[in-house]
């Protein structure tokens, strides 16, 4: 039997290896070159122009790049080797929640029973994939504890909007309008918005010096003019809410509800349940907790669970079950009416309901014993080479600052641009706001003991750089093709469109 392999510090640092410079389309290419093959048209040719009004009707592009099958496959592989990704190394941003997706979750999702389903098939030939929809609807509802489920948002924030207009058409039927929505100072950035999409003022409440949500500051200014609470449990820094039940009833007390964003389900989910603790909005990120793919702008989903007093305004329409048959119910009055095109991202679903269903309710709640076993982890190593502002217990993530580096004048965009060059993406930085500097650091469960180890041994290397040369860490990364882009004015002076010298084509 082969002796268990050993983490190497820097085992994974790249230092040699095959990097193509690469140049854009527009700079490739011949003209006359192209990448497909069509057959003789059969029907008749028509000018554009007379089936289409002017106004959509795309001007012409100049000097587009001719290109191609082979052009385009390597130029795209190419790009693809300066990238970083969780298939080639450790992705440890906080707060995100970039876990491994299983290739048997694609697998299923490219079946073509489903990946060649057409929406507009009728109900009577869609019984598969509406019994997987309500299947996974049932299994959210277990895991956390909320009456009905809908599948129809498209991403978390997508969730959070649907979950608040449900907000906004519970009170509206209530006969009191209300104004305002609290949250605390450590809310993910899409939580204001969500509500002020809704109509809402937003009044935020500090953190105390636990990082919690203090129970006595939220009763003096929880009103009848408050629609809800929007809080995370465990909360932004990864702590739990232990005054949760409080919570709920202050603000239950005055007829507000009580919102949770799902981002930090991985922590707890198997453990306990959200009902218990008084919610009466959820939302799910699949992403986050389900192993669906995160990020790129591709399709996601964000299911929103309610309360048994807010499932009339669920989404239209919701999956039923009765008498051996799965169907889809549009009769419903006083819904918010439908928040996707048709049912929802389904390939995003199918991929969801693959992981749960690979896991069994012990592998589910295994996933959070390991979510948390693996931050606390990274956090008890750490701690004496990073100040750690809130160091009471947490569960799947930790936050550390550069507090102990800036006296050496090295930040955490420093730190963080340092890691890429040992082979490590970054954590995520400067959030949660709540905390200057911020390093947030979320391991997941899917990472080895090896891998965490090797992370840990490059964090304390890169403090003791810090002490030692600091001076290294100006224009780190220095292994990438890229290392440090102007990000201020990228964001701020964006170019989005390049049109080329005809000289240059030449």
């Amino acid at each position: 039997m082969m002796n268990k392999p050993q983490a190497l510090h820097n085992s994974l640092t790249g230092i040699k290896g095959l990097v193509f410079n690469e140049p854009l389309l527009f700079e490739m290419g011949s003209p006359g070159r192209t990448a497909y093959s069509l057959p003789k048209c059969d029907v008749p040719e028509v000018e554009l122009e007379a089936i289409l009004p002017a106004t959509e009707i795309r001007n012409p592009i100049d000097n587009l790049p001719e290109l191609t099958e082979l052009d385009v496959v390597r130029h795209f592989t190419r790009l693809s080797q300066w990238n970083f990704s969780i298939d080639t190394n450790f992705y440890p941003l906080g707060s995100c929640t970039m876990k491994y997706n299983p290739k048997v979750n694609n697998e299923t999702a490219n079946l073509s029973g489903f990946a060649q389903h057409h929406p507009y098939t009728p109900e009577t030939l869609s019984q598969g994939s509406l019994q997987l929809m309500f299947e996974l609807q049932e299994y959210l509802k277990e895991i956390s504890g909320m009456a009905h489920v809908s599948l129809q948002p498209a991403a978390g924030a997508h969730g959070e909007l649907a979950g608040m207009l449900m907000i906004h058409a519970y009170h509206s039927t209530q006969g009191t309008q209300r104004k305002k929505v609290i949250l605390p100072d450590s809310a993910h950035g899409t939580n204001p918005a969500s509500a002020a999409l809704c109509g809402y003022s937003v009044i935020q409440i500090q953190s105390d010096e636990r990082g919690l949500i203090d129970p006595k500051k939220l009763e003096s200014i929880m009103d009848e003019e408050t629609a809800a609470i929007m809080l995370t449990n465990p909360n932004t820094l990864g702590i739990f809410e232990t005054d949760i039940l409080k919570i709920s009833e202050i603000v239950h007390s005055k007829g507000g509800l009580v919102y949770c964003d799902g981002a930090n389900l991985n922590a707890i989910m198997g453990k306990t349940k959200l009902n218990r603790m008084g919610v009466d909005v959820l939302h799910f990120n699949l992403h986050k907790t389900f192993s669906t793919p995160h990020g790129g702008g591709g399709p996601g989903a964000g299911p929103i669970g309610v309360a048994e007093k807010l499932s009339p305004f669920l989404p239209k329409p919701i999956i039923e079950h009765a008498d051996g048959k799965y169907t889809l119910n549009h009769d419903r009055p006083d819904s918010i009416g439908k928040m996707k095109a048709f049912y929802g991202n389904f390939g995003i679903l199918v991929r969801a309901y693959t992981y749960i269903r690979s896991l069994g309710p012990e592998g589910i709640k295994q996933v959070a014993e390991m979510a948390v076993l693996n931050a606390n982890y990274i956090k008890a190593s750490l701690y004496k080479h990073y100040h750690l502002p809130y160091n009471g217990p947490s569960l799947h993530e930790c936050v550390f600052n550069d507090k102990l580096q800036l006296k050496n004048k090295v930040s955490t965009m420093d730190i963080a641009k340092m890691l890429i060059d040992y082979g490590f993406h970054p954590p995520t930085v400067y959030f949660p706001l709540v905390v200057k500097g911020a390093l947030m650091i979320e391991p997941t469960e899917t990472e080895s003991k090896e891998t965490l180890d090797d992370f840990i041994v490059t964090m304390k290397k890169i403090a003791e750089l810090a002490e030692t040369k600091p001076e290294v860490f100006h224009g780190a990364p220095h292994m990438p093709v890229v290392s440090r882009p102007d990000e201020i004015t990228a964001a701020r002076n964006p170019k989005l469109r390049w049109k080329p010298e005809r000289s240059e084509l030449s």
